[in-house]
């Protein structure tokens, strides 16, 4: 997660990111054609420090997703390619110097008209145990998410959708750094078909590198790549109109980003 520093209070992010398959929360939503997801990150920070609060962020996300294959898409559809716009407006803290909290207000909508408009919440806990482990920091973080209208999953009401990841690294080696992300998703209430508790669990290898040649005044520029394995819930692996029946899913991942 890109935390805000620096003496301006406006930050943010952005990039593309593309990917072999849109998974999540364990739902492969699209696995077929090109898939892009452009995203914006604003950050706001009102507060910053030296207490038990060291600061306070606004924040406010917008994502998309892009289908080439029109997935769920109704024939009269006027935007079939344009899956899901998000728009994630929110706050955080970060309090006793380490541990961050944040608080984030979901829409997602389906321009396409592959699905309803979820509305949902999310709560997101991170703890940066550098300060304890070092090169060996897990970086943990849990969420956990309601969902208040609609669904995201293929439950048969509004659930509870819990996460819990250990994101361990490799020493930085020059401009290139390398992740080993470890998530696994549950889910409560109805979240997930036949209230299935477990979701899913993944694990990856993600690189990113930074292009140090371009000028800090553009902005802090990245390129990154990796790969996901997937296990799903009986019921996540059922088949679908996009896939046959399968435990097991890889995502592949490449994008570009920066930070300003």
């Amino acid at each position: 997660m890109f935390v805000p520093s620096g003496k301006s209070v406006l930050s943010g992010d952005l990039g593309v990111d593309f990917v072999s398959q849109y998974i999540s929360a364990g739902v492969v939503a699209e696995n077929q054609g090109v898939i892009a997801q452009p995203y914006l990150n604003i950050y706001l920070r009102l507060y910053q420090g030296e207490g038990w609060i060291n600061r306070i962020t606004l924040n406010l996300g917008f994502g998309a997703s892009l289908h080439s294959e029109h997935t769920g898409a109704p024939p009269d559809s006027r935007y079939p390619a344009y899956f899901e716009q998000d728009l994630l407006p929110g706050f955080s803290v970060v309090f006793a110097k380490n541990f961050t909290l944040k608080t984030t207000y979901g829409w997602l909508v389906g321009p396409s008209g592959a699905f309803l408009t979820p509305r949902v919440l999310k709560v997101r806990l991170d703890y940066n145990d550098a300060d304890i482990f070092g090169l060996f920091a897990l970086h943990p973080h849990v969420l956990f998410l309601r969902e208040l209208e609609n669904k995201i999953s293929n439950g048969s009401d509004q659930g509870n959708y819990y996460e819990a990841v250990l994101s361990p690294s490799l020493p930085a080696w020059g401009p290139i750094r390398i992740t080993f992300p470890l998530t696994a998703g549950f889910g409560s209430h109805n979240f997930y078909a036949t209230d299935q508790g477990f979701g899913f669990f993944s694990g990856g290898a993600n690189a990113a590198v930074a292009l140090s040649f371009i000028p800090k005044k553009y902005g802090s520029w990245v390129l990154k790549m990796g790969a996901t394995r997937y296990y799903l819930n009986k019921t996540l692996a059922a088949p679908t109109v996009i896939r046959a029946r399968r435990h097991d899913e890889v995502v592949f991942n490449g994008g570009i980003g920066v930070e300003f």
